[in-house]
């Protein structure tokens, strides 16, 4: 017969490295999940409020441009002015064509600015 030698038991491979890995994961996704909460875009749902009435003031915004009630405008904030008779009329906005989300927080924040206070995003 043969004769190979004594029988080794068996190594079990460590579960060490890998457990450390899968908390340097855990802890990598929690901490980089919180950083998404901060570039939150505070909207307001519309609700059940009353009929809409005015002139109208629709602002499409595109990646060429803005648009206001179809006729392109340069400066927005000067061309609403004729038809808002107060600050808390409301302007809507409407994405249109290749514009980005940039493009429409660009035009909130100018509307902001200027100090009007009921914007509405529509599709």
């Amino acid at each position: 017969m043969f004769a190979f030698g004594p029988i080794r038991p068996t190594r079990r491979p460590s579960l060490t490295p890998m457990i450390d890995v899968v908390f340097l994961l855990l802890v990598f996704f929690m901490l980089a999940a919180r950083f998404g909460t901060d570039f939150a875009l505070p909207l307001q749902t519309a609700g059940s409020g009353t009929a809409y009435s005015g002139p109208p003031r629709l602002v499409d915004i595109d990646a060429d441009g803005l648009a206001l009630n179809g006729v392109a405008v340069s400066n927005l904030v000067a061309a609403l002015a004729p038809l808002m008779s107060a600050p808390d009329d409301a302007v809507l906005l409407r994405a249109r064509g290749e514009a980005t989300v940039q493009d429409l927080v660009r035009t909130l924040d100018d509307l902001r600015a200027a100090g009007l206070t009921q914007l509405v995003v529509v599709e």
